[in-house]
């Protein structure tokens, strides 16, 4: 988001200067609303997962998952389109998730960053069936 002054000091206060929001600074918004809604498991398709976690490993690489993971953004002036790819879970209805998906997402990023998000395309990649271990349950049995 940008904001522009004429530069005269007639305006608030607040409105003097320019904010610009970074695209990873919406890629992590959306990634964390994304994951708060019952039902996905996880964002991203299987393979991205398995890199992640191989670069979870790697010393230096920071610790925890990475927030953006499954979560791409457009970001203009004012608005934002955003792509997701999630995996859910097993039982669970795919659209009522994709829908409290985009409704938590597009809440969280006009709130939080004040853009207009005109689009959120959500991308099921897989689902986590109950008998299916996780790759993190599995390198945890490995150690």
């Amino acid at each position: 988001m940008t904001e522009n002054t004429d530069g005269k000091h007639g305006g608030a206060p607040g409105s003097r200067g320019r904010t610009t929001i970074a695209d990873v600074v919406v890629e992590k918004i959306a990634g964390m609303a994304a994951r708060d809604v019952p039902g996905v498991h996880a964002l991203g398709s299987g393979f991205a997962r398995s890199m992640g976690s191989m670069r979870e490993r790697m010393p230096g690489a920071g610790s925890g998952k990475s927030v953006t993971r499954g979560v791409s953004v457009k970001v203009g002036e004012v608005q934002a389109a955003i792509d997701l790819e999630i995996v859910v879970d097993y039982g669970v209805s795919i659209t009522d998730v994709a829908s409290d998906v985009r409704e938590n997402v597009i809440s969280a990023v006009e709130r939080m960053a004040g853009l207009e998000v005109v689009e959120v395309d959500i991308a099921v990649s897989d689902v986590k069936l109950p008998d299916e271990e996780d790759e993190e349950e599995q390198r945890q049995r490995v150690q």
